[in-house]
């Protein structure tokens, strides 16, 4: 399996994963300017940023507890679950629009109205007489609430325990932090970053665009210069109030009694402490870090010293072959290429709608999300509220390289996307990605299916050039020789950020300086990745943001567990077409890890139900261990068929995803699948068409 492993799957230490986690102004519509959804089928719509919940007058939680007094227990809690849940989903929701709207840079965003909206998502979840009424209606003993109505309260428990903060000294703490984080995050957003082009140009440049030449280009100074720059991205944050952040996240995690900040996300997320995460961690470093030895030894003596230094790596794993590959991952075909491979496995989105902004500019986040502004929920009177989506990658289309991570990140998003659309509980509660989500449990979906962008199976059908030709085996024989002995690197490269942010906030207050910060950064770096890392522990977007920091170790025990899934799902189906285009792997998929969403039985059931053993690193490290001859001779094996099948939707002139896809381009919409007559292709169509006129080079076949 993964033939492609190293170079297509979303590798840590080079290419954008998932800012999973992560507040919008507090009114009732709210406006997606140019990119507005537009009325379709002749009834009308909303913006994208509005429901019905917020159109009308949303119930009021004080009344409906108040209420309860003089009315009987099950309709207490129906009318308090419906009020809850209505409160809930306008304020998420504002949160979410504003978020987006800061992290796509769009024409009048605001820091102080996300700090605000985050702020009162906070002091509702924050809501001690909630917690009452909660408990008061769990504390029924005559039976008249329903046991589906206590599934939902005990949720709404869970979850208002991770943020009631009952200290106004806290509460002033939390807020302080929030803002400080905002400032310097709106600052990082218009760092100028430039690099110095072969012919001595200074030359502005994206994040997206560093990481795509550390990794491609052919010239060792434009790599040094990309990888210098991104170098820059950790003094200017230090500079810019970073450290008094993690003092104050710190103090206020202490105030409610965790040992430290990462101890107290740990545990929200997780339901586990941070000394469990670490012992886990642990084993997992002790058992690789000899293979790590071995390839650093082996990569030096095929290839010389020059080969370790941080900004040569990448390129001696890639370099030429990256660009070998390239024509076969056009970036325009990537969203289709995305639907027909989810659609081939049977996997729907209930009718969500999705927003999808995919090319990189100045001024956007540099990191690929997707977040649901309306996270989907089964209402007390049985009625389905489908998701709202809003998906983001860094594409830079005529970029090499740029249309393969496009794709994964498609995988990887259009995972998380899946995975959310199809929670059925009784309350938005379930499906939002705040603690307690589990990041673990949330992870496993998006990587296990961007996993399948390295496997020949799916690369005999999918990876195609301009005029549908497959990738050539040859490319593919090479990559895994190639790749294989060092695939150690990106499992090295994915725990370094949480031994990073461990060391972080264990420093004492007085040692947090930018001096200290960026030693333990580089010492880290060398430690578990065996130099400076080509991707600086410092740039990595997670550890500054309130919602994704302290939450990478979830990578890492995802990445378990979809080495476990792959095993189940290739032993189960080995003679029934495997994981690929296999119409079976949805539905379980949906059926196992999708609908209980954040509510019982959680993730290590979950992976433990399904695959019928315990989380484990075994699978992971002896897929390590496999010879290159041996995966070679799987592989081909998995080639050859998947050529000679193609992909089961090939023909197919439209493809059932169950979703309303738009794709945008910051204020701007360019295709609506409601208003295409091929629906999802067409929008496809229309996307591809939009891509070639601004990159004409893709235009090219």
């Amino acid at each position: 399996m993964n033939a492609l492993r190293a170079f297509s799957a979303s590798s840590l230490t080079a290419v954008p994963r998932a800012g999973l986690r992560s507040a919008a102004r507090p009114a009732a519509r709210a406006s997606l300017r140019r990119a507005e959804i537009r009325p379709s089928s002749g009834r009308a719509s909303l913006p994208f940023g509005a429901t019905v919940a917020t159109a009308r007058a949303p119930a009021v939680l004080l009344r409906a507890t108040a209420d309860m007094a003089t009315a009987a227990p099950s309709a207490d809690a129906a009318a308090f679950i419906s009020s809850f849940n209505a409160d809930y989903a306008r304020i998420h929701e504002s949160y979410e629009n504003n978020f987006w709207e800061t992290k796509m840079n769009l024409e009048g965003n605001s820091t102080d109205a996300l700090t605000k909206s985050f702020n009162e998502l906070e002091a509702f979840l924050g809501d001690q007489s909630a917690l009452e009424t909660t408990r008061k209606l769990l504390a029924d003993t005559a039976g008249t609430v329903t046991e589906d109505q206590k599934v939902i309260l005990r949720q709404i428990e869970k979850t208002l325990l991770c943020y009631i903060v009952e200290s106004a000294e806290a509460r002033g703490v939390r807020e302080s932090a929030v803002g400080k984080e905002n400032a310097m995050n709106s600052a990082r957003n218009k760092l100028k970053l430039t690099y110095v082009e072969e012919d001595g140009t200074e030359t502005d440049a994206t994040p997206t665009v560093l990481r795509t030449k550390i990794r491609s280009s052919s010239d060792e100074s434009v790599r040094k210069s990309c990888w210098e720059a991104t170098r820059t991205v950790g003094p200017f944050l230090l500079a810019n109030g970073f450290p008094q952040i993690i003092a104050e996240r710190n103090k206020f995690a202490r105030t409610l009694g965790f040992v430290d900040f990462y101890d107290m996300k740990v545990t929200q997320a997780e339901g586990f402490d941070k000394k469990t995460c670490f012992e886990m961690l642990d084993g997992l470093e002790k058992a690789t870090r000899p293979i790590l030895d071995d390839a650093l030894k082996k990569l030096e003596a095929d290839k010389g010293a020059d080969a370790l230094k941080p900004w040569n790596l990448s390129y001696a794993l890639s370099g030429e072959l990256s660009r070998e590959l390239d024509p076969y991952f056009p970036f325009e075909n990537a969203p289709e290429v995305w639907g027909r491979s989810f659609a081939a496995m049977g996997i729907r989105y209930r009718d969500t709608v999705m927003r999808l902004d995919l090319c990189d500019r100045v001024g956007k986040y540099p990191n690929g999300f997707c977040h649901w502004p309306v996270a989907p929920h089964v209402g007390q009177d049985g009625k389905w509220n489908p998701s709202r989506a809003n998906f983001t990658s860094l594409a830079t289309p005529d970029e090499v390289g740029s249309g393969n991570t496009a794709l994964t990140t498609l995988m990887h998003e259009g995972g998380h996307a899946a995975h959310f659309a199809n929670i059925t509980q009784g309350s938005p509660l379930f499906s939002q990605e705040r603690a307690p989500f589990s990041v673990s449990l949330a992870e496993t979906q998006s990587m296990f299916l961007d996993s399948l962008c390295g496997d020949a199976a799916w690369l005999g059908r999918y990876a195609r050039d301009r005029s549908d030709r497959p990738v050539p085996w040859s490319l593919l024989e090479r990559s895994i020789k190639e790749k294989h002995p060092y695939e150690v690197f990106q499992l090295r490269g994915m725990i370094a950020v949480p031994y990073f942010e461990k060391a972080l906030y264990e420093m004492d207050e007085s040692e947090l300086t930018a001096e200290n910060i960026a030693a333990v950064a580089d010492e880290i770096e060398a430690k578990i990745q065996g130099g400076l890392a080509a991707r600086p522990l410092l740039s990595v977007p997670h550890i500054t943001s309130d919602e994704s920091s302290c939450y990478y170790h979830g990578y890492v025990f995802a990445e378990m567990a979809v080495h476990q899934t792959r095993a189940h799902f290739l032993r189960k189906y080995e003679n029934a077409g495997g994981i690929v285009d296999n119409p079976a792997v949805g539905p379980e998929l949906e059926a196992n890890y999708w609908r209980a969403g954040s509510g019982d039985p959680g993730f290590l059931r979950m992976v433990h139900d399904l695959t019928g053993a315990p989380l484990s690193h075994d699978a992971w490290v002896g897929s390590l261990g496999k010879s290159v001859d041996d995966l070679i001779k799987e592989e081909r094996a998995e080639y050859d068929a998947a050529v000679a099948a193609g992909p089961a939707t090939a023909n197919a002139k439209e493809v059932d995803l169950g979703m309303r896809a738009l794709f945008v381009h910051g204020d701007d919409t360019i295709a609506d699948s409601a208003e295409e007559a091929n629906g999802y292709l067409g929008a496809c169509a229309t996307f591809k068409k939009w891509v070639n006129e601004r990159w004409p080079k893709t235009a090219a076949a």
